[in-house]
């Protein structure tokens, strides 16, 4: 493996897994809060996503706020096993 694959696959990887598991945190803990969430993240590209103002309250659409408070713990985990462990590729 050349040293730029590495980096592209390890470093990269890993850094992209800490911020998104930082956004996703923040999310998750001001969904608890306000008891409200927004399914998509404002922070990057907002202008690209049409849905950036849509807010699910937990006591109007009780189904849709677990669902999208569910998705955020999925992509939580998901970030902490690759910030932890990197990103798998296989060996050719």
């Amino acid at each position: 493996m050349s040293g730029l694959q590495f980096f592209l696959y390890e470093i990269v990887a890993r850094i992209v897994a800490i911020y998104m598991f930082y956004d996703c945190w923040r999310d998750v803990r001001t969904g608890f809060a306000e008891r409200k969430i927004q399914p998509y993240s404002t922070d990057v590209l907002d202008w690209l996503n049409p849905w950036s103002n849509f807010v699910v309250q937990r006591d109007t659409l009780p189904f849709l706020y677990w669902m999208t408070m569910g998705g955020h713990f999925i992509l939580l985990a998901a970030c902490a096993v690759i910030a932890i462990f990197g990103w798998w590729h296989p060996n050719t």
